[in-house]
């Protein structure tokens, strides 16, 4: 039975990736500050994480037995939406743990695990950490999410030896409790479309950026 672990699982695309996984009879291990009713009519393993607490996050590892498939790195926050004084500029610097540091350290965390697998680590991103295509605003969001990229480039360089393969996801606009009730895509459909590529993804795609339907993000 293929293993998959997914953060932010409580709700939004995290909970429909444990959901579409549970379906199709992988192990989920989800993960969450606290779990949620969906999550737990899910009949799934649910383990309490929170992201801020790094040495929780850095031994993750030692609740896992066996290989792990899959990590799904989808946990983050977009909370400040922009930075204008010193309680944003904090708020930012939280931000940048929950969206990009702890994300890094649950994947080097599992790592060993996923290599048992020969699996893959996908950081879910957004269009909105492309500089090339950047509208401005959102700055504290872009700059965590552009971070994330970066690290989990980096992260491919290093488990390329391993045979992992580590990309990073934009799963569009997507109706959530951030995208919010005018976003064109359900969770169903974004997750569906992201779980194609996640499965025809090989080692030549590690360290790519992109879009549900595979298309390459411009960084």
């Amino acid at each position: 039975m293929p293993s998959v672990l997914v953060t932010g699982a409580n709700r939004g695309i995290g909970l429909e990736f444990a959901r579409q996984y549970a379906a199709d009879g992988w192990e989920v291990i989800a993960t969450a500050r606290q779990s949620s009713p969906e999550l737990d009519e899910l009949g799934v393993r649910v383990e309490p994480l929170e992201l801020h607490d790094l040495d929780a996050v850095a031994g993750f590892a030692g609740r896992l037995a066996g290989p792990l498939d899959l990590l799904i790195a989808n946990a983050g926050t977009w909370i400040p939406e922009q930075a204008e004084a010193a309680d944003d500029g904090r708020a930012w610097s939280d931000m940048m743990v929950a969206n990009c540091i702890a994300p890094f350290l649950l994947a080097k965390a599992v790592l060993a695990r996923v290599a048992e697998a020969r699996g893959k680590l996908i950081a879910l991103t957004s269009g909105m950490a492309s500089i090339a295509e950047s509208s401005g605003g959102y700055v504290p969001y872009r700059t965590s999410k552009a971070a994330l990229n970066m690290a989990w480039n980096s992260l491919a360089v290093e488990t390329k030896r391993l045979g992992v393969i580590a990309a990073a996801f934009d799963p569009g606009w997507v109706k959530t409790r951030m995208g919010g009730p005018k976003a064109p895509l359900s969770p169903q459909e974004s997750v569906r479309d992201m779980r194609r590529l996640i499965e025809r993804l090989g080692p030549e795609e590690s360290g790519g950026y992109f879009r549900r339907d595979g298309r390459r993000v411009p960084w």
